[in-house]
């Protein structure tokens, strides 16, 4: 599959999150970043890598996740050691990745696309491990059958009305060897 224009995702998140959080999506030439409003810009920016449209789903997920006072705080206050972490390390971040990439996942259904999980270590060799990928399809399955969170559901009907996909349910997310493949 080809990389999707994002533009399109830019639009739709920045319909629904501008006017109802004072939040905008945008490309950036970099790393990711989340940036709260300031003297200088009246919205927060969620800014993905590179014009990737994965990035920005990665990114929006962790946007989704932060709670009110998280969203006043640069890159939401949140800890993160880039690629080169040890084993503990990469467990830490493994916890504390569940729901961002659970949230992923449900998004690229929405979208019809692939997910693939990361765990953003590269350099030390430290792929997601099988326990992470079963925790996050738990969590996949238990928010699709206990309900997702407004910010999340909004998107992903969005998503679905945009991109013509069927409604989500938990038996189209499975694990495949890998990664985890999004099933229509």
């Amino acid at each position: 599959m080809s990389e999707p224009d994002y533009q399109a995702l830019i639009e739709i998140f920045n319909r629904l999150f501008l006017p109802s959080y004072n939040t905008e999506l945008l490309a950036g030439d970099d790393e990711p970043i989340y940036l709260p409003a300031d003297a200088e810009h009246a919205h927060h920016r969620v800014i993905f890598a590179h014009g990737f449209y994965a990035s920005a789903l990665h990114e929006i997920s962790h946007w989704c996740v932060a709670g009110p006072e998280r969203r006043l705080l640069e890159d939401f206050g949140y800890w993160y050691k880039p690629d080169g972490r040890t084993a503990a390390e990469q467990a830490e971040f493994e916890r504390v990745e569940v729901r961002p990439q659970a949230y992923e996942w449900i998004f690229n259904q929405a979208a019809g696309r692939r997910f693939h999980f990361s765990a953003d270590n590269l350099s030390a060799g430290l792929g997601a491990s099988d326990q992470f990928k079963q925790d996050v399809l738990s969590r996949v399955h238990q928010l699709l059958t206990e309900g997702l969170p407004p910010r999340v559901q909004m998107l992903v009907d969005a998503l679905r009305q945009h991109y013509g996909t069927e409604p989500l349910h938990p038996e189209q997310f499975t694990l495949e060897p890998e990664w985890g493949l999004c099933h229509a």
